[in-house]
């Protein structure tokens, strides 16, 4: 296939045998790009295919047998894609676990799933297997990728794939070809943002009639497309785009696990399509407007926006107008995009929501980032927006194959071929519940006239006043978040007479800002207290303030002397704020906010 004509699929009936026909029909092409060291080393189809065959051959001496679970807690690596497709082909179901799961977390997934076998990736997350490997009695075996270190009783991965090398290849193959649509491919645990984390039970024609509705649009078109990957791929997010990359033999370069290395790793590799969630591109856009003149930028953006709806259309554009998008492309637009790489045509934004100004800078910039919609329970996605076909503020259109409606109380429901099946184990239907095939998803939205799609809030995040006004926090959060000083925002208020707001501080802005203004003590506790910046913060929010009616307006908030994290337990992997958990940790600090005269 020549560079710049249309990706094709390998036409894969199920997951089970998508690699397998990938490693044949892009057999010389490089699949697997990754750091070894200060190299990037490539890795091709053919090769990525002899290393998933040992390792399901190897399953199969270990014992695995068809419709088995096997847990995967790992991060982001090519031997996470490996043991994944591995897995599949085997006749296997793959249980994806975060690995910045605490051992008590794993131990839910693995028992819940009734996992009899864990591929981890190293000593410190054996280590998690290990202390409660006394609470899973269906835990046969723990496979390990990286052994250095691990003193217990584990198999090192490439001793499964030594083991493969003696078992005939024509068994997987029947193993394989033994898959069928209906069976589960895999089960993948929801963030648990409210409760314990529940097992949606995805099946192989779910994911695969997903990839076909993905790969309508031509998401990846050409032989030299590459896409940067740092998502955990124990989300479905990142899950799904490996399945696609793989399927239209496209090659993923795998980040090098420091989250510092981002934008350097974007400048080496230079992707053409970037899947990622909100808050990268609040940091970029922080990054890169936070030292200029606001003024200038935002008349910078709106030219540029000016410019690319003519050029879009394929209308003439006006000589003044082009001499400005000149100036502005020269002192800002081409280097955001150098921030990218220089070859990005485009990226993709999910899992949380983000502001419409954020999307329309990076638009007037040239580097078209997309806004699209679903959930684990619809196989990742079910709603997408294109460079071409696309309204910043809603989430798109439905997929080709998907239906979307809105309940009477503003509920947005899904039915499609990419419905989910259930939770494992799990009756629960406050959210997720499947009623005529009907997904009711727990978010509030609406449809416009041309079928875009917005969310206006989640129906267990609706804050009500002692007022009874109902009030949508992410609105609000979001525009705090455009802020330079400005890391997490949560509003609470709920049964409140009003709603005040949690902020925490983004170190990389106020420390360098604190010690320019002579402040004695820049660490964040200190600044946390110091009223320079409970001044900034202030008129940050006065500004997202004036945007909302009084009665939405936030009227106090307190500084937290620490960022929400993810091994606090106040973030999910995709940096979404657990707001129960937040509500719950600083209750005493809201109380403290409604206390004061």
């Amino acid at each position: 296939m020549e560079a710049g004509t249309a990706a094709t699929s390998t036409g894969s009936k199920t997951i089970a045998d998508l690699l397998p026909q990938a490693a044949v029909k892009y057999a010389g092409r490089v699949a697997i790009r990754h750091r070894a060291g200060d190299e990037w080393r490539d890795v091709t189809f053919a090769e990525v295919g002899e290393i998933v065959s040992e390792i399901a051959r190897g399953l199969i001496d270990l014992g695995i047998a068809r419709g088995d679970r096997v847990a995967l807690l790992a991060g982001t690596r090519p031997e996470w894609t490996y043991a994944d497709f591995a897995i599949s082909a085997a006749g296997g179901v793959v249980v994806p676990v975060y690995p910045t799961n605490s051992p008590e977390e794993c131990e839910w997934v693995a028992g819940n799933s009734e996992s009899v076998a864990i591929v981890a990736e190293d000593a410190e997350q054996v280590a998690k297997i290990e202390a409660v490997r006394d609470r899973l009695p269906r835990l046969r075996h723990i496979v390990v990728m990286d052994p250095a270190g691990v003193a217990a009783d584990v198999i090192p991965l490439a001793a499964i794939r030594e083991r493969g090398r003696g078992r005939d290849q024509a068994e997987l193959d029947e193993r394989t070809a033994s898959v069928a649509p209906d069976d589960p491919f895999t089960f993948i645990y929801t963030s648990g943002t409210t409760g314990p984390p529940k097992g949606c039970v995805l099946t192989h024609g779910n994911y695969r009639s997903v990839l076909d509705m993905v790969e309508a649009r031509d998401l990846l078109q050409a032989e030299d497309d590459l896409v940067y990957l740092f998502l955990p791929l124990a989300h479905a997010f990142a899950l799904l785009i490996q399945l696609v990359a793989v399927d239209t033999g496209t090659t993923i370069a795998y980040w090098g696990g420091d989250t510092k290395q981002i934008i350097p790793e974007l400048s080496q590799v230079q992707p053409t399509y970037l899947p990622s969630v909100p808050r990268i591109f609040e940091k970029l856009y922080t990054l890169v407007t936070a030292h200029g003149n606001p003024d200038l930028i935002k008349q910078a953006t709106q030219v540029g926006l000016q410019y690319r709806r003519l050029e879009a259309a394929g209308q003439p554009i006006p000589p003044e107008l082009h001499a400005g998008y000149d100036q502005a492309d020269e002192q800002l637009f081409k280097n955001v995009r150098a921030a990218f790489g220089g070859r990005l045509r485009e990226a993709v934004t999910g899992a949380a929501p983000i502001a419409k100004e954020i999307l329309e800078f990076f638009w007037a910039c040239g580097v078209p980032v997309m806004e699209g919609y679903g959930m684990t329970e619809t196989a990742t996605v079910a709603t997408t927006s294109s460079p071409d076909e696309h309204r910043f503020g809603t989430v798109g259109k439905a997929l080709p194959g998907v239906q979307v409606k809105i309940a009477g109380d503003g509920e947005v429901l899904i039915k499609g071929a990419n419905i989910f099946g259930g939770y494992y184990k799990n009756d629960d239907a406050s959210f997720g519940a499947v009623v005529d095939g009907w997904l009711h998803t727990g978010d509030l939205g609406s449809l416009d006239e041309d079928g875009y799609l917005s969310i206006t809030g989640r129906k267990k995040d609706i804050i009500i006043t002692a007022g009874g006004k109902n009030l949508t926090p992410a609105n609000l959060e979001n525009d705090m978040k455009q802020s330079r000083w400005v890391s997490q925002a949560v509003m609470h208020g709920d049964r409140r007479p009003y709603p005040v707001m949690l902020i925490t501080l983004d170190e990389e802005e106020i420390v360098p800002w604190a010690k320019e203004q002579g402040i004695e003590d820049p660490s964040i506790p200190a600044l946390a207290q110091h009223p320079d910046v409970h001044a900034l913060v202030q008129a940050a929010l006065d500004k997202a303030n004036a945007r909302y009616a009084q009665v939405e307006q936030v009227k106090r908030f307190v500084i937290l002397d620490h960022d929400l994290t993810q091994e606090t337990g106040e973030l999910t992997p995709t940096l979404k704020v657990k707001r129960n958990v937040v509500n719950e940790k600083y209750a005493s600090l809201f109380d403290e906010l409604y206390a004061r005269p």
